[in-house]
């Protein structure tokens, strides 16, 4: 049987992640979180028992970016990423046999506002600010640790879409209640990918040992803000929806304590590496995504 172990997995990635792999993998699923019935972050030896002879380890743990930048948060968005990655990979350095693979998770939004170009792995251009800052950090905390018997690669991962959660129920009730139009500018583009894509990617790279490194995670056909709306009023059968200008959108943000960088910054990722190395897609499409996830 499979040993999979999932840190920080109690999110609607990771609880997707758990379900896919303990129902169709028939994995054991070992979860290390801050939730009681979990192997928790301070218990080293319990995680390096759970790391021991693993198959893989996908760390997602992190302070959500969804609230507003003030000093506080910004320092523990920071801190939590890079304090379990540190606690995971000298967990793996102290296991005797230790895991095959390290997944550990990064962000698409680490490269440029770009509405000019796409951004691949080796050609894309890293931003600046306080998010960029955060995944350069992240990264390079990740890819401190030389593991010789662990593989490790880092997933920087777009806007995740799927059923039941993620970011699809903030986008669904703007349509649902007529501010389903273009914010701001509706040119930035938005890289997304579907939650079983990230899933099929994950268990791809695993099979392919000599694949290692950063990793885009998105579909290969991102689309600008103005085409997501205007796809998610089709699918939900909404011919009108209010756009949102920046001024709005910047208020709006105030009022229920998150970032306009969230909505407004263009991120135009391609998936290059897993592309070229023969990775495909079942959700190439939004509108295919979309059909999927607004059935169930």
């Amino acid at each position: 049987m499979k040993k999979i172990v999932l840190a920080g997995g109690t999110g609607f990635i990771g609880t997707y992640l758990a379900k896919k792999f303990t129902n169709e993998q028939h994995a054991q699923v070992l979860m290390i979180s801050r939730r009681k019935g979990h192997i928790a972050w301070n218990d080293q030896e319990a995680i390096i028992a759970a790391l021991e002879g693993a198959d893989m380890l996908i760390n997602l743990a992190g302070k959500s970016v969804n609230c507003r930048y003030d000093e506080e948060n910004k320092k523990l968005i920071l801190k939590s990423r890079i304090d379990t990655t540190n606690i995971l990979g000298t967990a793996i350095e102290a296991c005797r046999t230790p895991p095959r693979t390290w997944f550990n998770s990064s962000t698409a939004t680490i490269y440029r506002h770009a509405e000019d170009k796409p951004m691949t792995e080796e050609q894309g251009e890293i931003g600046t600010g306080f998010s960029v800052e955060v995944a350069k950090k992240w990264e390079r905390a990740f890819f401190s640790f030389s593991l010789p018997q662990t593989r490790q690669i880092a997933l920087r991962i777009a806007i995740v879409l799927g059923p039941g959660g993620g970011v699809m129920t903030p986008y669904v009730n703007l349509v649902k209640y007529g501010l389903g139009g273009v914010q701001g500018t509706g040119k930035q583009k938005f890289s997304w990918i579907h939650v079983e894509d990230l899933c099929r990617m994950i268990l791809f790279l695993q099979e392919r040992a000599e694949l290692s490194g950063i990793f885009n995670c998105a579909s290969p056909h991102p689309v600008t803000n103005k085409e997501l709306m205007e796809q998610l009023r089709l699918a939900l059968n909404r011919r009108m929806g209010l756009p949102s200008p920046k001024w709005l959108l910047e208020l709006g943000a105030r009022l229920i304590q998150t970032e306009t960088e969230l909505v407004l910054k263009s991120r135009w990722v391609i998936p290059d590496r897993l592309c070229k190395a023969g990775f495909h897609c079942t959700y190439d499409t939004l509108n295919k995504a979309l059909a999927d996830i607004l059935k169930r």
